[in-house]
Protein backbone atom coordinates (compact mmCIF):
# COMPACT_ATOMS: atom_id res chain seq x y z
CA UNK A 1 0.00 0.00 0.00
CA UNK A 2 1.85 3.00 -1.06
CA UNK A 3 0.20 6.43 1.20
CA UNK A 4 0.70 9.97 -0.26
CA UNK A 5 1.98 12.05 2.00
CA UNK A 6 -0.95 13.64 4.46
CA UNK A 7 0.01 17.33 3.77
CA UNK A 8 -1.76 19.07 6.64
CA UNK A 9 -0.35 16.62 9.19
CA UNK A 10 2.58 16.63 8.20
CA UNK A 11 2.88 20.43 7.99
CA UNK A 12 1.23 20.91 11.27
CA UNK A 13 3.38 18.45 12.85
CA UNK A 14 6.87 19.86 11.59
CA UNK A 15 5.69 23.43 12.56
CA UNK A 16 3.49 24.05 15.52
CA UNK A 17 5.78 24.04 18.21
CA UNK A 18 7.90 25.98 16.56
CA UNK A 19 6.35 29.39 15.85
CA UNK A 20 5.31 32.03 18.18
CA UNK A 21 1.63 31.93 17.11
CA UNK A 22 0.21 28.66 16.45
CA UNK A 23 -3.41 29.47 14.83
CA UNK A 24 -3.51 26.27 13.00
CA UNK A 25 -4.65 24.01 15.77
CA UNK A 26 -8.50 22.85 15.08
CA UNK A 27 -9.68 22.29 18.95
CA UNK A 28 -9.98 24.26 22.00
CA UNK A 29 -7.13 24.78 24.77
CA UNK A 30 -6.03 21.16 25.92
CA UNK A 31 -7.17 20.38 29.42
CA UNK A 32 -4.13 19.29 32.03
CA UNK A 33 -4.32 15.78 34.12
CA UNK A 34 -5.09 17.79 37.22
CA UNK A 35 -8.66 19.52 35.39
CA UNK A 36 -9.56 15.60 35.13
CA UNK A 37 -7.48 14.36 38.57
CA UNK A 38 -9.09 16.92 40.68
CA UNK A 39 -9.99 15.24 43.87
CA UNK A 40 -8.32 12.62 46.18
CA UNK A 41 -10.49 9.86 45.01
CA UNK A 42 -9.60 10.36 41.79
CA UNK A 43 -5.80 10.72 42.31
CA UNK A 44 -5.71 7.47 44.43
CA UNK A 45 -7.60 5.63 41.49
CA UNK A 46 -5.11 7.24 38.77
CA UNK A 47 -1.50 6.48 40.70
CA UNK A 48 -3.18 2.46 41.56
CA UNK A 49 -3.41 2.45 37.69
CA UNK A 50 -1.84 -0.81 36.24
CA UNK A 51 0.17 -0.35 33.22
CA UNK A 52 -0.26 -3.62 31.69
CA UNK A 53 -2.57 -3.99 28.54
CA UNK A 54 -6.03 -3.12 29.19
CA UNK A 55 -9.01 -4.58 27.48
CA UNK A 56 -7.68 -3.88 23.77
CA UNK A 57 -11.16 -2.91 22.45
CA UNK A 58 -11.72 -0.78 25.03
CA UNK A 59 -12.52 -1.53 28.85
CA UNK A 60 -16.32 -1.91 29.47
CA UNK A 61 -16.68 0.70 31.43
CA UNK A 62 -15.74 2.78 29.08
CA UNK A 63 -17.46 1.32 25.91
CA UNK A 64 -20.44 1.39 28.22
CA UNK A 65 -19.63 5.20 28.70
CA UNK A 66 -19.56 5.67 24.99
CA UNK A 67 -22.53 3.96 24.41
CA UNK A 68 -24.66 5.70 26.27
CA UNK A 69 -24.59 8.31 23.83
CA UNK A 70 -25.61 7.36 20.94
CA UNK A 71 -29.61 5.62 21.58
CA UNK A 72 -30.09 1.97 20.96
CA UNK A 73 -26.37 0.72 21.06
CA UNK A 74 -24.34 -1.51 23.72
CA UNK A 75 -20.84 -2.48 24.14
CA UNK A 76 -21.03 -4.47 21.25
CA UNK A 77 -21.42 -1.94 18.87
CA UNK A 78 -18.42 -0.14 20.33
CA UNK A 79 -14.50 -0.27 19.13
CA UNK A 80 -12.11 2.48 21.21
CA UNK A 81 -9.19 3.01 18.85
CA UNK A 82 -6.25 5.16 19.62
CA UNK A 83 -7.55 8.60 18.40
CA UNK A 84 -10.19 9.10 15.65
CA UNK A 85 -7.57 8.45 12.80
CA UNK A 86 -7.11 5.15 13.94
CA UNK A 87 -11.25 5.22 14.19
CA UNK A 88 -11.18 6.48 10.45
CA UNK A 89 -8.01 4.36 9.38
CA UNK A 90 -9.52 0.75 10.73
CA UNK A 91 -13.10 1.08 9.38
CA UNK A 92 -11.68 1.91 5.82
CA UNK A 93 -9.37 -0.91 5.81
CA UNK A 94 -12.12 -2.88 6.06
CA UNK A 95 -14.94 -1.05 4.00
CA UNK A 96 -12.57 -0.60 0.98
CA UNK A 97 -11.45 -2.70 -1.50
CA UNK A 98 -9.61 -2.17 -5.03
CA UNK A 99 -12.02 -0.56 -7.35
CA UNK A 100 -14.83 0.57 -4.74
CA UNK A 101 -15.85 4.11 -4.58
CA UNK A 102 -16.06 6.14 -2.02
CA UNK A 103 -18.26 9.84 -2.24
CA UNK A 104 -16.56 11.99 -0.01
CA UNK A 105 -17.92 15.78 1.48
CA UNK A 106 -15.49 18.37 0.40
CA UNK A 107 -13.48 20.60 1.93
CA UNK A 108 -12.94 17.76 4.47
CA UNK A 109 -10.11 16.35 6.66
CA UNK A 110 -8.31 14.84 4.20
CA UNK A 111 -6.99 11.54 5.88
CA UNK A 112 -9.91 8.99 4.32
CA UNK A 113 -9.42 10.50 0.55
CA UNK A 114 -5.50 9.56 1.02
CA UNK A 115 -6.27 6.29 3.11
CA UNK A 116 -8.91 5.43 0.12
CA UNK A 117 -6.74 5.87 -2.95
CA UNK A 118 -3.89 3.83 -0.81
CA UNK A 119 -6.29 1.07 -0.91
CA UNK A 120 -7.01 0.96 -4.57
CA UNK A 121 -10.61 2.68 -4.27
CA UNK A 122 -11.65 5.66 -6.51
CA UNK A 123 -12.21 9.01 -4.63
CA UNK A 124 -15.43 10.78 -5.89
CA UNK A 125 -15.70 14.41 -4.08
CA UNK A 126 -19.09 15.91 -3.18
CA UNK A 127 -18.26 19.68 -2.72
CA UNK A 128 -20.38 21.47 -0.27
CA UNK A 129 -22.13 24.84 -1.88
CA UNK A 130 -22.44 28.75 -0.05
CA UNK A 131 -26.54 29.17 -0.80
CA UNK A 132 -27.76 32.38 1.05
CA UNK A 133 -26.74 35.97 0.67
CA UNK A 134 -25.00 38.49 3.46
CA UNK A 135 -25.73 36.76 7.09
CA UNK A 136 -27.85 33.81 6.03
CA UNK A 137 -25.02 32.18 4.10
CA UNK A 138 -24.09 28.62 4.65
CA UNK A 139 -22.22 25.74 3.72
CA UNK A 140 -24.77 23.31 2.78
CA UNK A 141 -24.68 19.55 1.68
CA UNK A 142 -26.64 19.12 -2.07
CA UNK A 143 -28.48 16.05 -1.52
CA UNK A 144 -29.23 16.29 -5.31
CA UNK A 145 -25.75 16.34 -6.49
CA UNK A 146 -25.04 13.52 -4.25
CA UNK A 147 -27.76 11.60 -5.63
CA UNK A 148 -25.86 12.09 -9.33
CA UNK A 149 -22.72 10.96 -7.83
CA UNK A 150 -23.92 7.59 -6.02
CA UNK A 151 -24.07 4.44 -8.03
CA UNK A 152 -24.18 0.58 -7.66
CA UNK A 153 -20.22 0.64 -7.58
CA UNK A 154 -20.18 3.53 -4.39
CA UNK A 155 -19.13 1.29 -1.14
CA UNK A 156 -19.53 3.92 1.58
CA UNK A 157 -20.71 8.29 1.93
CA UNK A 158 -18.41 9.98 4.50
CA UNK A 159 -19.85 12.75 6.02
CA UNK A 160 -17.75 15.36 8.36
CA UNK A 161 -20.58 16.73 10.74
CA UNK A 162 -19.94 18.94 11.94
CA UNK A 163 -17.39 19.99 8.98
CA UNK A 164 -13.74 20.50 9.24
CA UNK A 165 -12.77 22.89 7.63
CA UNK A 166 -15.82 25.62 7.47
CA UNK A 167 -17.60 24.20 10.76
CA UNK A 168 -21.12 24.04 9.08
CA UNK A 169 -23.55 21.34 10.72
CA UNK A 170 -25.72 19.42 8.59
CA UNK A 171 -29.50 19.05 10.21
CA UNK A 172 -31.25 15.42 10.19
CA UNK A 173 -33.14 15.73 7.50
CA UNK A 174 -29.96 16.03 5.64
CA UNK A 175 -28.70 13.29 7.11
CA UNK A 176 -31.82 10.88 6.67
CA UNK A 177 -31.66 11.95 2.81
CA UNK A 178 -28.28 11.29 2.79
CA UNK A 179 -28.49 7.38 4.45
CA UNK A 180 -31.81 7.29 2.08
CA UNK A 181 -29.78 7.70 -0.88
CA UNK A 182 -26.52 5.46 0.10
CA UNK A 183 -29.66 2.64 1.18
CA UNK A 184 -30.76 3.01 -2.43
CA UNK A 185 -27.07 1.11 -3.50
CA UNK A 186 -26.55 -0.56 -0.39
CA UNK A 187 -23.76 1.39 0.55
CA UNK A 188 -22.18 2.45 4.14
CA UNK A 189 -22.85 5.97 5.81
CA UNK A 190 -19.57 7.04 7.94
CA UNK A 191 -20.21 10.10 9.78
CA UNK A 192 -16.77 11.82 11.28
CA UNK A 193 -18.87 13.10 14.54
CA UNK A 194 -14.97 14.45 16.00
CA UNK A 195 -16.65 18.15 16.29
CA UNK A 196 -20.19 16.92 17.78
CA UNK A 197 -20.16 18.92 20.90
CA UNK A 198 -18.02 21.56 20.02
CA UNK A 199 -21.32 23.86 19.11
CA UNK A 200 -21.14 27.68 18.72
CA UNK A 201 -24.76 28.05 17.60
CA UNK A 202 -26.77 25.36 19.44
CA UNK A 203 -26.19 22.68 21.92
CA UNK A 204 -26.35 19.87 19.76
CA UNK A 205 -25.44 17.98 16.39
CA UNK A 206 -27.94 15.50 15.04
CA UNK A 207 -25.69 11.91 14.47
CA UNK A 208 -25.59 10.06 11.88
CA UNK A 209 -26.13 6.90 14.15
CA UNK A 210 -29.48 5.25 14.27
CA UNK A 211 -30.92 6.64 10.57
CA UNK A 212 -29.66 3.67 8.91
CA UNK A 213 -28.45 0.08 9.42
CA UNK A 214 -25.29 0.80 7.47
CA UNK A 215 -24.69 4.27 9.33
CA UNK A 216 -21.46 4.03 11.11
CA UNK A 217 -19.76 7.15 13.59
CA UNK A 218 -16.08 7.52 13.94
CA UNK A 219 -15.46 10.06 17.17
CA UNK A 220 -13.30 10.75 19.92
CA UNK A 221 -12.06 13.25 22.79
CA UNK A 222 -9.45 15.85 20.91
CA UNK A 223 -12.00 18.33 19.53
CA UNK A 224 -15.20 18.44 21.31
CA UNK A 225 -13.39 17.67 24.65
CA UNK A 226 -10.33 19.36 25.04
CA UNK A 227 -8.60 15.96 25.14
CA UNK A 228 -6.19 15.40 22.17
CA UNK A 229 -3.21 13.87 24.24
CA UNK A 230 -5.00 11.06 25.40
CA UNK A 231 -5.40 9.49 21.88
CA UNK A 232 -8.90 8.29 22.39
CA UNK A 233 -11.42 7.83 19.58
CA UNK A 234 -14.12 5.04 18.72
CA UNK A 235 -16.36 3.81 15.92
CA UNK A 236 -19.98 3.18 16.42
CA UNK A 237 -21.21 0.68 14.54
CA UNK A 238 -23.26 -2.86 14.32
CA UNK A 239 -21.92 -5.22 16.21
CA UNK A 240 -20.89 -7.81 13.47
CA UNK A 241 -18.83 -5.35 11.60
CA UNK A 242 -17.41 -3.84 15.25
CA UNK A 243 -16.31 -8.06 15.68
CA UNK A 244 -14.14 -7.50 12.17
CA UNK A 245 -12.60 -4.14 13.33
CA UNK A 246 -11.71 -5.40 16.48
CA UNK A 247 -9.59 -7.70 14.40
CA UNK A 248 -8.40 -4.99 11.98
CA UNK A 249 -7.10 -3.76 15.39
CA UNK A 250 -5.04 -6.11 16.48
CA UNK A 251 -2.93 -5.56 13.28
CA UNK A 252 -2.47 -1.66 13.90
CA UNK A 253 -1.82 -0.85 17.33
CA UNK A 254 -3.96 -3.87 19.19
CA UNK A 255 -4.97 -0.90 22.20
CA UNK A 256 -5.27 2.10 23.54
CA UNK A 257 -3.29 2.87 26.43
CA UNK A 258 -4.34 1.96 30.30
CA UNK A 259 -3.93 5.48 31.34
CA UNK A 260 -5.82 7.28 28.61
CA UNK A 261 -8.71 4.73 28.98
CA UNK A 262 -8.60 5.07 32.85
CA UNK A 263 -8.26 9.66 32.03
CA UNK A 264 -11.19 8.75 29.50
CA UNK A 265 -13.40 7.33 31.28
CA UNK A 266 -13.07 10.02 34.04
CA UNK A 267 -13.77 12.51 31.11
CA UNK A 268 -16.93 10.71 30.18
CA UNK A 269 -18.55 10.24 33.04
CA UNK A 270 -21.88 11.68 32.68
CA UNK A 271 -21.48 14.85 34.95
CA UNK A 272 -18.13 15.30 34.12
CA UNK A 273 -18.74 15.10 30.27
CA UNK A 274 -21.54 17.97 30.28
CA UNK A 275 -18.64 20.15 31.92
CA UNK A 276 -16.15 19.55 29.59
CA UNK A 277 -18.30 20.27 26.42
CA UNK A 278 -19.99 23.30 28.30
CA UNK A 279 -16.15 24.44 28.49
CA UNK A 280 -15.55 24.02 25.04
CA UNK A 281 -18.89 25.43 23.82
CA UNK A 282 -17.92 28.39 26.02
CA UNK A 283 -14.34 29.05 24.83
CA UNK A 284 -16.08 28.81 21.08
CA UNK A 285 -18.36 31.46 21.58
CA UNK A 286 -15.95 34.14 23.77
CA UNK A 287 -13.79 33.88 21.31
CA UNK A 288 -15.23 33.36 17.87
CA UNK A 289 -15.76 37.58 18.10
CA UNK A 290 -12.47 38.07 17.94
CA UNK A 291 -11.70 36.38 14.94
CA UNK A 292 -14.83 38.44 13.14
CA UNK A 293 -13.88 41.68 14.19
CA UNK A 294 -10.28 40.66 12.85
CA UNK A 295 -11.62 39.66 9.41
CA UNK A 296 -14.30 42.43 9.12
CA UNK A 297 -11.19 44.92 9.25
CA UNK A 298 -9.02 43.05 6.61
CA UNK A 299 -10.37 44.77 3.04
CA UNK A 300 -11.29 41.66 0.87
CA UNK A 301 -11.32 38.71 3.20
CA UNK A 302 -14.90 37.13 3.80
CA UNK A 303 -16.12 34.00 5.72
CA UNK A 304 -19.20 31.89 6.66
CA UNK A 305 -19.55 31.91 10.60
CA UNK A 306 -19.03 28.53 11.75
CA UNK A 307 -21.75 26.39 13.53
CA UNK A 308 -19.67 24.44 15.04
CA UNK A 309 -15.71 24.14 16.14
CA UNK A 310 -12.61 26.81 16.83
CA UNK A 311 -12.04 26.91 13.40
CA UNK A 312 -12.59 29.56 10.50
CA UNK A 313 -12.74 28.76 6.64
CA UNK A 314 -11.44 32.59 5.78
CA UNK A 315 -11.44 33.36 1.75
CA UNK A 316 -8.50 35.58 1.11
CA UNK A 317 -8.23 38.37 -1.91
CA UNK A 318 -4.32 38.11 -2.14
CA UNK A 319 -3.27 36.90 -5.47
CA UNK A 320 -0.90 34.09 -4.41
CA UNK A 321 -1.81 30.37 -3.45
CA UNK A 322 -2.30 29.73 0.19
CA UNK A 323 0.20 27.59 0.43
CA UNK A 324 2.69 30.00 -0.48
CA UNK A 325 0.75 32.69 1.80
CA UNK A 326 0.99 30.76 4.76
CA UNK A 327 4.49 29.84 4.70
CA UNK A 328 5.46 33.23 4.13
CA UNK A 329 3.69 34.25 7.51
CA UNK A 330 4.52 31.68 8.81
CA UNK A 331 9.01 32.52 7.93
CA UNK A 332 8.08 36.60 8.41
CA UNK A 333 5.91 36.88 11.02
CA UNK A 334 5.66 33.81 13.21
CA UNK A 335 2.11 32.68 12.97
CA UNK A 336 0.94 29.40 11.59
CA UNK A 337 -2.42 28.90 10.06
CA UNK A 338 -3.36 26.44 7.55
CA UNK A 339 -3.62 26.95 3.97
CA UNK A 340 -6.62 25.86 1.94
CA UNK A 341 -4.53 23.94 -0.52
CA UNK A 342 -4.60 21.36 2.53
CA UNK A 343 -8.22 20.88 1.62
CA UNK A 344 -8.39 21.21 -1.75
CA UNK A 345 -9.58 24.70 -1.35
CA UNK A 346 -7.00 27.13 -2.84
CA UNK A 347 -7.90 31.11 -2.25
CA UNK A 348 -8.73 29.96 1.54
CA UNK A 349 -7.35 29.64 4.68
CA UNK A 350 -8.06 27.83 7.88
CA UNK A 351 -7.58 29.58 11.43
CA UNK A 352 -7.94 27.98 14.86
CA UNK A 353 -9.45 30.39 17.48
CA UNK A 354 -9.69 27.60 20.51
CA UNK A 355 -6.36 29.05 22.09
CA UNK A 356 -6.34 31.43 25.30
CA UNK A 357 -8.05 34.87 24.02
CA UNK A 358 -4.86 37.02 25.13
CA UNK A 359 -2.30 34.80 22.86
CA UNK A 360 -5.62 34.48 20.53
CA UNK A 361 -5.92 38.01 19.74
CA UNK A 362 -1.70 38.82 19.99
CA UNK A 363 -1.43 35.86 17.21
CA UNK A 364 -4.42 37.50 15.24
CA UNK A 365 -3.07 41.33 15.51
CA UNK A 366 0.73 39.82 14.30
CA UNK A 367 -1.07 37.80 11.31
CA UNK A 368 -2.69 41.12 10.20
CA UNK A 369 -0.05 43.30 10.27
CA UNK A 370 1.66 41.15 8.08
CA UNK A 371 -1.25 40.30 5.35
CA UNK A 372 -2.25 44.21 5.55
CA UNK A 373 1.45 44.93 4.34
CA UNK A 374 0.90 42.14 1.54
CA UNK A 375 -2.07 43.86 0.61
CA UNK A 376 -0.59 46.83 0.33
CA UNK A 377 2.55 45.76 -1.13
CA UNK A 378 -0.02 44.00 -4.07
CA UNK A 379 -1.77 47.53 -4.69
Amino acid sequence: MQLETFALERYQSMWENRVPWNLAESGVHPLRVTDLVNTPELQVEMFEQELGYPQTNGTIELRTLISAMYPGSTIEHIEVTNGGSEANCVLLMRLLQPGDELVFMTPNYMQASGLARALGARVKPWPLRLTGEGPTTRWTADTDELRRLVNPGTRAVLVCNPNNPTGARFDAATLDEVCRIAGSVGAWVIGDEIYRGAEREADDTPSIWGRYERAVVTSGLSKAYGLPGLRIGWIVAPPALIAELWGIHDYTTIAPGAISDRLARMALAPERRTTLLARTRGIIRVNYPLVRRWIEHREGMAHVAPEAGAIAFIRYPHAISSTVLAARLRDEAGVLIVPGDHFDMDGYVRVGFGSEPTYLARGLAVAGEFLDGVTAHAR
